[in-house]
């Protein structure tokens, strides 16, 4: 007895849609260049690997049982899944990677990057699109390690790597906030390491499955740990702890009151980003990566990906 899936083969789902279309098995068999009997026992095969009627012969019609009608919406799902697989192979003949696996830093502008993955959709690429989440050291290892093909917003060193190119782009100050009603508002300025020492601190756990870093955070301080930067300003705007956030993403909370920046005793913090791909394995970049390289290359949207944070 013949296996289900040996007999559902993309021209025996063409051959039920024919004889759905045309009514009748004679009818199909004429439109398929087939003698009726061999269409009749190729029909029947495919019956009995699935153990079940797929048309009602009573009638003079041949209509589809309520199987025969399932079978046939789910073949006509499967032939356009194979004309697009088929369509995908060709374009990506042409270039095109199949997949390409984007990583951005939590300090990156989420509205700049979806305006980005919008304008790279308009071109009907074949390229399926992934985007990841990445902290610190985190944002780097998962281009390193393979599981991305550009790191957006690397803030450590990626100089070391063989094969790595990166390029800058571009600075994100960072400002100490807290909210009003947290006891470091009231505070004369500059705050002192020993006064932070008495708060919370919020930070951002390193993304890195190894290892990993911190920034600002001083020894002995207790910290609560959050795993986005949006979670960070959150905790932050509760009055949960308080830390250093980028400040073209705390400025809308700052102008509306939410949040308030107090000048500390240590420097402030400026961290230089940088965006990076390739790496050991990589040989030309592929047309859809080099289509975001192009883009990257714009001041215009470099800046945006760093500062565009004015949507709450």
């Amino acid at each position: 007895m013949p296996l289900a899936r040996d007999v559902l083969t993309p021209d025996a789902l063409a051959m039920l849609q024919a004889i759905s279309e045309t009514g009748s098995f004679a009818a199909a068999a004429r439109r398929l260049g087939l003698v009726p009997s061999a269409l009749t026992y190729r029909v029947r095969q495919i019956e009995d690997a699935l153990d079940v009627l797929l048309f009602d012969r009573s009638a003079r019609q041949a209509r589809p049982t309520q199987a025969g009608a399932e079978l046939l919406r789910e073949g006509a799902r499967l032939l356009e899944d194979l004309d697009a697989v088929a369509h995908r192979v060709r374009r990506v003949a042409t270039g095109w990677e199949p997949q390409l696996t984007v990583v951005s830093d939590g300090l990156i502008s989420r509205t700049t990057l979806l305006e980005l993955v919008e304008a790279f959709y308009a071109l009907s690429p074949p390229t399926r699109l992934k985007l990841r989440d990445g902290i610190l050291t985190g944002t780097l290892e998962a281009l390193t390690s393979g599981r991305a093909d550009l790191a957006i917003g690397v803030a450590v060193n990626a100089s070391n790597v063989a094969g790595l190119q990166a390029r800058v782009l571009g600075d994100a100050l960072f400002v100490f906030v807290v909210a009003p009603h947290h006891p470091l508002a009231a505070e004369s300025e500059p705050i002192t390491d020993a006064q932070l020492l008495q708060h919370r601190a919020v930070a951002v756990a390193d993304s890195a499955q190894r290892g990993g870093a911190t920034m600002g955070l001083l020894g002995g301080q207790d910290v609560l740990t959050v795993d986005t930067m949006q979670a960070k300003i959150q905790a932050q705007l509760r009055g949960l702890g308080c830390g250093f956030l980028p400040e073209p993403m705390v400025r809308p909370y700052v102008e509306a009151g939410h949040l308030v920046v107090r000048r500390v005793a240590r420097p402030e913090r400026m961290v230089r980003l940088h965006y990076a791909w390739g790496g050991p394995s990589l040989a030309a970049p592929g047309r859809a990566l080099q289509w975001w390289l192009d883009q990257l290359g714009s001041t215009a949207t470099r800046r945006a990906l760093v500062e565009n944070h004015h949507h709450f």
